[in-house]
């Protein structure tokens, strides 16, 4: 992972046991690489243009990997869940098109 670590995202996510440690980083791996791509920007330009990688980019980040996390299967039977609506507002001025 380039600006997450595995610690932040077990303490967002109320997670406390070490299990799983690996499976979590993957899935902050891909939240990470998800997020960089939805916003057509690498980690690098991100820390070059605002000397670290912008509080609602991380906040975003966490919030992409605690979703997968909590529903790992593509469908859930008691209900479909999507990210909330506040993720595309911390990311949408960070879009370069």
């Amino acid at each position: 992972m380039k600006y997450l670590t595995l610690d932040y995202i077990k303490a967002h996510s109320r997670i406390d046991y070490d299990c799983e440690d690996d499976l979590i980083e993957q899935y902050g791996e891909a939240a990470e690489e998800t997020i960089l791509d939805l916003i057509n920007r690498s980690y690098e330009d991100l820390v070059e243009t605002y000397g670290k990688v912008p509080a609602r980019i991380r906040q975003a980040t966490f919030e992409l990997a605690d979703h997968l996390i909590q529903h790992r299967a593509p469908v859930e039977q008691v209900s479909l869940s999507s990210t909330p609506y506040n993720f595309d507002l911390m990311l949408k001025s960070f879009i370069v098109l």
